[in-house]
C-alpha cells in the first residue's frame, strides 16, 4: 500500500469526457452544425433565389390566374383580361327600371296605407312634409333592398332576370354587406332630398361613358363592377 498522501485537488484525468472538446476545423459551431455555403439559415434552410419567403413558401397566385401586375384582374397590358364580360349599360338601365317598379309599388302601397301622398295641395296649404316622408321611405326601401340582395348574391331581381351580377372589382367576389351598403347609399340616398330621378340617371348613366370598366358613380364609390352571367 502506498504511503504517499493523496493530492487535493486530484490531477486532471485525460479520459474525462467532460473535459474533451471536439476539434474545430476552420470555425463553425462547436456542436457540429455544418457551416452554410453562401449564406442562409444556420439551421440548414436553403437560401432563397430572387426573394420570397425565407421558409420556402411560394407566394399566393394572383386573382383569376393572372400575372399579378398591372390591373386588378392580373391582365398584362389589358385591363379587361381575365374578367367576365362587362354588363351592357343598356341592360343595366333596364334592370334598374325593373327594380324601381318593384320598390315603387311597395312604396305606393305603404303610402296609401299610412295616408302619405306625394304632394297634397289645397287652397290654403301646401303640405310638403308628406312628400318628404314618401321620398324618405322610398330611399330607405331602395337602400335596404339593394344592400340585402347585392350582398347575398350580387343580384337584385332585375339583374337576375337579365343575367347581370355585381362583383368586386379587385377579385370578382360578391360584395360584402358594407360594400353593398356604400354602393346603394350613393345611388339612392338623394331620393330623400331632391333630384331623385336626375341623380339616379347621372349616377347609373355614367357607365355609358366610363372606360374601361363601365362603372357608374356608385360602382366607383364601392369599387364594384357589373358583369354578365350568361
Amino acid at each position: 500500500m502506498s504511503t504517499e498522501p493523496p493530492q487535493y485537488p486530484p490531477p486532471p484525468d485525460d479520459n474525462d469526457p467532460f473535459r474533451k472538446q471536439p476539434p474545430q476545423d476552420g470555425g463553425g459551431s462547436p456542436y457540429g452544425t455544418p457551416p452554410q455555403d453562401g449564406g442562409g439559415s444556420p439551421y440548414g434552410t436553403p437560401p432563397q433565389d430572387g426573394g420570397g419567403s425565407p421558409y420556402g413558401t411560394p407566394p399566393p397566385p394572383p386573382p383569376y390566374g393572372g400575372s399579378g401586375g398591372g390591373d386588378p384582374y392580373g391582365g398584362a397590358g389589358d385591363p379587361l383580361a381575365g374578367m367576365p364580360p362587362l354588363a351592357p349599360s343598356g341592360k343595366r338601365v333596364l334592370a334598374r327600371i325593373l327594380d324601381m317598379i318593384i320598390i315603387g309599388v311597395i312604396v305606393w302601397l305603404l303610402s296609401w296605407a299610412f295616408g302619405t301622398s306625394e304632394l297634397d295641395v289645397d287652397p290654403d296649404k301646401v303640405q310638403y312634409g308628406k312628400s318628404f316622408g314618401q321620398s324618405l321611405l322610398a330611399a330607405v326601401l331602395y337602400i335596404a333592398y339593394d344592400t340585402f340582395m347585392i350582398s347575398k348574391t350580387g343580384q337584385t331581381l332585375g339583374k337576375k332576370w337579365l343575367g347581370l351580377r355585381v362583383a368586386n372589382l379587385n377579385d370578382g367576389a360578391t360584395p360584402t354587406l358594407q360594400t353593398a351598403l356604400v354602393r346603394a347609399a350613393v345611388l339612392w340616398l338623394p331620393f330623400a332630398f331632391c333630384c331623385a330621378c336626375i341623380w339616379t340617371a347621372i349616377c347609373g348613366g355614367w357607365s355609358f361613358f366610363d372606360k374601361p370598366y363601365k362603372q357608374g358613380l356608385h360602382d366607383k364609390a364601392a369599387k364594384t363592377v357589373a358583369v354578365s352571367t350568361g
